[in-house]
């Protein structure tokens, strides 16, 4: 067809009636099929005969057959007719057993560092076709902009305040410790405030432009601030290099606690008054109606949920 007047014509239902017709060969029996009046299915397939130039349904004998043209129709508007309930089913339902989605997560390893693995293996074993994506947090990122343009669907993390722009699930809250190894002097000695902001701190590198971490957000609010002698990109080697040496990190217990088996550790108490660490998932309006990304979120929870107080 040429006329694109003639095409913008066509609708999802004129398809639905051809295909019908078509594959019926009867145009009773197709308005039946169709919940529609004989009259109207005959208008409906003038109509395509018009448009298409061609009668696509002619006598033979005491019955109908399709014409070339009409049988070269039939695949075509099959294919339209799948293609159409897939566009819109697919926003309204999700099925992870056959699913080739694509996860796209924003995330640090600074909530637990079991939480990326289980996720990864709760989504492998419900969606085994699905791809998963792990993307950094860091200074060069913004993850507001990887929202708003779909380049992650999740973003997983803490923030003193979270922005007011975007949805969010609260994951859980943990209280703020200090994690030392056995030779640090405050486990013999203790500390006040004074000597806490003194000692030589580690802390993990900003996760966005311009962010200075809940923290020393925190601190700075109080007017005060602490000695970071080395910050470290990767949360998860943080605990090793204070294993080794007098750093102080500064964090949630459930981070901490992971670790006091595995290493040369020991949890004290803050002498700093810190609000409790909230874990939050947030994700952009684009994404909040997708089936698959509501499913994604479901999942991020569900092994949250399991990894409080879990050895």
């Amino acid at each position: 067809m040429t006329d694109l007047t003639q095409f913008d014509k066509i609708d999802l239902h004129l398809i639905r009636v051809l295909h019908t017709v078509l594959t019926e060969r009867n145009v009773s029996r197709a308005a039946v099929r169709l919940g529609m009046h004989q009259p109207a299915v005959s208008a409906a397939l003038k109509r395509l005969r018009d448009y298409a130039g061609d009668p696509l349904l002619v006598r033979s004998g005491s019955g109908m057959v399709p014409t070339v043209a009409g049988l070269r129709m039939v695949e075509p508007a099959a294919n339209i007719l799948r293609d159409a309930q897939r566009l819109f089913s697919d926003a309204r339902e999700f099925s992870p057993s056959n699913s080739r989605a694509v996860f796209r997560i924003a995330a640090s390893d600074y909530l637990d560092p079991q939480f990326l693995p289980r996720l990864v293996q709760e989504v492998k074993e419900q969606a085994p076709l699905s791809e998963i994506e792990i993307h950094p947090l860091n200074a060069a990122t913004d993850y507001q902009q990887q929202l708003a343009r779909g380049d992650v669907d999740v973003v997983v993390g803490n923030w003193l305040t979270p922005p007011l722009d975007l949805h969010l699930g609260k994951l859980f809250s943990d209280e703020v410790v200090c994690l030392v190894a056995n030779k640090h002097p405050a486990l013999r000695r203790g500390w006040d405030e004074a000597a806490w902001l003194e000692a030589d701190h580690i802390a993990p590198t900003a996760t966005h432009p311009g962010a200075r971490g809940v923290i020393d957000e925190h601190l700075t609010n109080l007017g005060l601030r602490r000695h970071i002698v080395a910050r470290c990109p990767h949360f998860g080697l943080i605990p090793g290099m204070v294993a080794s040496t007098l750093l102080v990190l500064t964090t949630g217990r459930q981070y901490c606690e992971r670790f006091v088996d595995q290493l040369p550790v020991q949890i004290v108490p803050c002498p700093v008054q810190f609000p409790p660490l909230v874990y939050y998932q947030l994700w952009h309006e684009r994404s909040h109606t997708s089936a698959s990304s509501r499913w994604l979120r479901e999942r991020i929870k569900s092994v949250a949920a399991t990894l409080k107080n879990k050895p």
